[in-house]
């Protein structure tokens, strides 16, 4: 078991997919926003260099176990792609032996969120209830206006560097196979999709194209754009919660491409 260093409440066990964070068992959910406890979020964090801090556990997940009473687990995955989408694969289909699936994403986390989510509807596995990206990277060609015109709103992003560092990810695939950048991929057929950015994020322009695109392919889109990080990160938990606990009680097998 891993030491707790944030809510006394929840417990963290390690598994081999990553560490799972487990509500109180007193309490499914806030009294706000009960949750379904046989739910289990798979929670794919940011990469390292996109990410705030460098802990195993984000503090979001443990806040999202204790508002909804799911089960959440960090997933673990490889640095390259594609052993980072087989990791979050396997993860996936361990997770399913728990209850069913929600799969949340943080930017290059939510590239293999939506990822997963075409390689589920391809093979004809069964999908997660929903899915939630947040801040996603969804294409990694990198030529969205927003990397250039939102540059001055967060100095510490270095876009020259996350290219670097996409093109290491990539080990070679092309930025343009749909299943490396999901918003270049067919969108018919996914569950529904929350999508969670700010309006100041260089990322924002795959946020909208992607709503966009999933909108007119017949996907359930909820998008939410909030002025700036510092009131994104104020809302992500409860509007993950709201979304999650709509979703994860509702039974919706998605028609295929």
């Amino acid at each position: 078991m891993i030491d707790l260093r944030f809510e006394a409440d929840v417990r963290v066990d390690e598994s081999p997919a990553g560490p799972v964070v487990r509500p109180p068992v007193t309490r499914t959910a806030t009294q706000n926003t009960p949750g379904p406890a046989e739910t289990v979020v798979l929670y794919l964090h940011s990469d390292r260099y996109l990410s705030s801090t460098g802990e195993p556990v984000p503090g979001s997940a443990r806040r999202l176990a204790l508002r909804t009473g799911a089960t959440v687990v960090c997933g673990r995955y490889r640095p390259a792609f594609p052993a980072a989408l087989e990791d979050v694969y396997a993860g996936y289909c361990s997770s399913q032996a728990a209850g069913p699936v929600v799969v949340v994403g943080e930017r290059a986390g939510a590239q293999l969120a939506a990822a997963l989510l075409i390689r589920l509807r391809d093979s004809g596995a069964p999908p997660p209830r929903c899915a939630v990206l947040v801040s996603a990277l969804l294409d990694l060609n990198m030529q969205a206006p927003s990397l250039r015109l939102n540059a001055a709103a967060d100095p510490t992003f270095d876009a020259d560097r996350l290219r670097r560092h996409v093109t290491r990810y990539a080990a070679g695939t092309a930025p343009t196979d749909p299943v490396l950048s999901p918003l270049r991929a067919n969108l018919h057929g996914l569950p529904p999709v929350q999508l969670l950015v700010a309006g100041t994020d260089l990322l924002l322009d795959d946020s909208l194209a992607f709503a966009a695109r999933a909108a007119r392919s017949g996907v359930t889109v909820d998008l939410r754009v909030r002025p700036d990080a510092a009131s994104l990160q104020a809302e992500i938990v409860p509007a993950m919660t709201d979304f999650i606990t709509t979703w994860a009680r509702t039974t919706r097998t998605p028609q295929r491409a």
